[in-house]
C-alpha cells in the first residue's frame, strides 16, 4: 500500500468472524458498547464506516446480565402498537421475566447510528437467554 493512497474496504474482500460471548454478570450497558463495536468492526484496523466490515456476535446467558443501581424497578422500555390507546410501558424485571434476549438487542440497536446500514449490521447479532445455542456449525471463537 502506498503512503498517500485511502483505504476502503470492499464487501468482497471482507470475511467476518463468528464471535461468542458470555452476558453473565456483565453491566448492559458497558456489554451493549462492546458488541456495537464489533459488529461496525470499529476494533479492526481496516474499519471503514460506510461498509459492513464487523463479525457475527452470539451471546449467551442474555437472563443473567446486570443492570446497577435500581434500574431493574425504574427503567422503562416503552413502545407504541399504532392503535388508539395502544402506548405500552414496561419495567426492566418484567421484560427479564418475559423476553430476557430482547433487553440487550434493545441495548445495542440503540447505540448503533440510525441509518441503513446499523439496519444490515443488527441482523449479525444473535442472543439467547440460556448458554445453549444453535450456531455450532460457525465455529464461534470465543
Amino acid at each position: 500500500m502506498e503512503m498517500n493512497k485511502a483505504f476502503f474496504k470492499r464487501k468482497e474482500d471482507q470475511k467476518p468472524k463468528w464471535r461468542v460471548i458470555d452476558a453473565k454478570d456483565q453491566v448492559l450497558g458497558r456489554l451493549a458498547t462492546r458488541v456495537a463495536d464489533i459488529l461496525r468492526g470499529k476494533d479492526k484496523p481496516e474499519y471503514t464506516p460506510h461498509t459492513d466490515v464487523g463479525d457475527y456476535v452470539v451471546i449467551i446467558n442474555a437472563k443473567d446480565v446486570k443492570l446497577t443501581g435500581d434500574k431493574w424497578k425504574k427503567k422503562i422500555y416503552d413502545r407504541y402498537t399504532g392503535w388508539i390507546g395502544g402506548y405500552k410501558e414496561t419495567t426492566a424485571e418484567k421484560m427479564r421475566e418475559t423476553f430476557p434476549e430482547r433487553i440487550i438487542e434493545l441495548a445495542v440497536q440503540r447505540m448503533l447510528p440510525k441509518n441503513k446500514l446499523s439496519r444490515q449490521i443488527i441482523k449479525k447479532l444473535k442472543v439467547y437467554p440460556e448458554d445453549k445455542h444453535p450456531h455450532k456449525a460457525q465455529a464461534a471463537k470465543k
